[in-house]
């Protein structure tokens, strides 16, 4: 009797294991775009995708890669875009000085028809450098990231990375720590990308693996709730879901040493 009992104990742990670790669920890609420059992101909307850059934008036609509109700092102020999201008619690229010290950061704003710069907010010096953005329920939701290999003058590692919430004239609400099995996945680095998905869950990449990480907000505490890994094809970095297929979970991400973009969907 103890035996079947600790027998089923165990399948009800592997069960549990399996569905932590995501192994259900994958991303298969559907197709891919090899363009001249792929560094930071990828943001999409319903009719085209926009490449991140460090100091440049590209915008590009979903059904074949088309590039049909570019953007280009001439003014030296840019450093490292990271990230981008689409609210609107507007592209919101997040912004850093990485890797210098002390750490600063900004969110650029772009029209989406013309990729003309229109805005700017500044989170002027904070503990952390912004990583990515999304807006949602009327919150912008930021995270800012510490690095281990880049450990600033205070000392902090990236175990200080952090989520922070902000209302919609960027007053601070509330912030979260995320938790140590995904520190551990982006270590030495931190996190690169995320987005709320249409379920109500956190999705956010590290810096290379091809992975996504899905987290959820605590009923209690101050850390993310870890739920699941998803395999992906892309290879770390700022990513996008396409908001547009609502009745799928469509991802764009990159790989950017040699330069793709690739579109998956989580099955």
């Amino acid at each position: 009797m103890l035996f079947y009992q600790g027998l089923r104990y165990t399948l009800f742990g592997l069960m549990i294991c399996c569905s932590l670790t995501g192994l259900a669920q994958k991303a298969t890609e559907i197709r891919r775009f090899q363009l001249p420059q792929v560094q930071q992101g990828v943001a999409v909307d319903q009719t085209h995708f926009y490449v991140i850059n460090n100091h440049s934008l590209t915008k590009h036609t979903k059904p074949d890669g088309k590039q049909v509109a570019v953007w280009s700092d001439t003014t030296g102020f840019l450093k490292h875009m990271n990230s981008g999201v689409v609210i609107g008619k507007k592209l919101y690229c997040t912004h850093s000085n990485y890797p210098d010290v002390p750490m600063a950061s900004s969110i650029e704003i772009f029209d989406t028809r013309t990729l003309k710069h229109i805005g700017n907010h500044s989170f002027g010096l904070f503990p952390g450098s912004v990583t990515w953005a999304d807006f949602h329920q009327g919150f912008w939701w930021v995270a800012f990231a510490n690095y281990s290999n880049k450990a600033s003058a205070e000392g902090r590692d990236n175990r200080w990375t952090t989520l922070v919430k902000f209302n919609e004239n960027w007053q601070q609400l509330e912030s979260w720590a995320f938790p140590a099995n995904v520190l551990q996945a982006f270590a030495p680095y931190s996190t690169s990308g995320g987005t709320w998905g249409p379920d109500g869950l956190i999705y956010c990449t590290g810096h290379d693996k091809p992975e996504v990480y899905v987290l959820k907000l605590p009923e209690r505490g101050h850390t993310l709730q870890y739920v699941k890994t998803i395999p992906t094809r892309s290879e770390g970095q700022a990513f996008s879901i396409d908001r547009s297929l609502p009745n799928k979970l469509v991802l764009y991400g990159i790989t950017r040493n040699d330069n793709y973009v690739i579109v998956s969907v989580v099955e």
